[in-house]
């Protein structure tokens, strides 16, 4: 873990460096297009961003931003987690992972039932979650489908997420 990290609330002059950081974490992925750089602003200018948190030393290395969901027969508030970005010379030192967990405690803070992503449940698995197949989207295989409980009870059913999002998973 990278010394001297602080984990605060992004801020309006923060959006460049926000898109500029997603862009550049999410180019060497596979699974990664050239809309996901666009997805925190999009998030914004939707009403969507629940929360949005920057990691910063001298300057911004990573971003989490956490949007609402809906999932069919589930009861409270849950959140979507996620685009996450680290940059490529700080992954692999738990930024990503002090990011999320910072996220989560304060949706905890507030009250929500949970969190759900969409990713590698070897990655996110460790910080919590869990996918036993009960939740779906789309034609998604239900293994890349997570969820934490943070008051809630386990969901199960479709997930719907933010339009910025829900158009970026088709």
């Amino acid at each position: 873990m990278i010394r001297d990290v602080k984990i605060r609330a992004a801020l309006d002059e923060d959006a460049k460096a926000i898109h500029v950081l997603t862009r550049d974490a999410f180019a060497p992925m596979s699974f990664a297009d050239e809309n996901d750089q666009h997805l925190p602003a999009r998030l914004q200018a939707d009403g969507d961003l629940t929360l949005s948190l920057v990691a910063v030393t001298d300057k911004i290395i990573g971003h989490v931003a956490f949007s609402p969901v809906t999932i069919a027969n589930a009861r409270g508030d849950w959140y979507a987690l996620g685009p996450i970005s680290v940059l490529a010379a700080h992954q692999r030192q738990g930024i990503g992972t002090l990011l999320a967990k910072t996220g989560l405690a304060q949706l905890r803070d507030i009250g929500a039932a949970g969190c759900v992503l969409t990713g590698n449940p070897d990655v996110y698995g460790p910080m919590g979650f869990s996918n036993d197949h009960a939740l779906t989207y789309g034609g998604l295989n239900p293994r890349f489908i997570s969820y934490l409980t943070l008051s809630g009870s386990i969901p199960k059913g479709e997930i719907t997420f933010a339009p910025a999002l829900q158009e970026n998973h088709t």
